[in-house]
């Protein structure tokens, strides 16, 4: 499985349920990355979706423990051992999870592969991502050229959890 974030220079996230900062090249890599795969991700992730859709063009999983929870056009699970069944067809290359925090740290022990926009930036936060620089399981294996979005600059990474 892949997990895919932008984090700031403290792997920070997020701050009152909103992405730290819109970066158009950062949206573009996730849209190519994701399109036409499986997105796995929690009901606030879902709620800062544009009108509070599932994403287009994938398979939308979205987890909630409010066992009543449902929205047209994602299957809508309430375990992780649901979400295991959910995703057994899935190769599990073509599933990504995409946040927030919570489903990110629940789901990273599943994950591979790493996809993460680093902006060398300090953001007021208070949503984080694990920060794979500090955990000995993990190691970049690819890293693009340092790009500016205005004066934010910002990198794409790819960590591989060690064998």
């Amino acid at each position: 499985m892949n997990i895919i974030a932008a984090a700031d220079r403290n792997w920070a996230i997020g701050r009152k349920g909103r992405l730290l900062v819109s970066i158009p090249n950062d949206h573009k890599f996730f849209r190519e990355e994701t399109m036409g795969k499986v997105v796995v991700f929690g009901r606030k992730t879902l709620q800062t979706f544009p009108q509070g859709m599932p994403l287009q063009g994938r398979t939308n999983i979205v987890l909630s423990r409010d066992a009543a929870f449902r929205v047209k056009g994602a299957v809508t699970v309430h375990s992780l051992e649901e979400l295991r069944q959910v995703l057994e067809p899935y190769p599990t290359q073509d599933v990504y999870c995409i946040g927030g925090e919570s489903i990110y740290r629940q789901l990273l022990p599943w994950c591979d592969t790493a996809h993460i926009t680093k902006i060398d930036h300090i953001y007021e936060a208070d949503a984080y991502f694990p920060d794979l620089d500090r955990d000995s399981g993990w190691r970049i294996t690819a890293e693009s050229d340092e790009q500016t979005y205005f004066d934010i600059p910002y990198t794409f990474f790819r960590y591989e959890r060690r064998k």
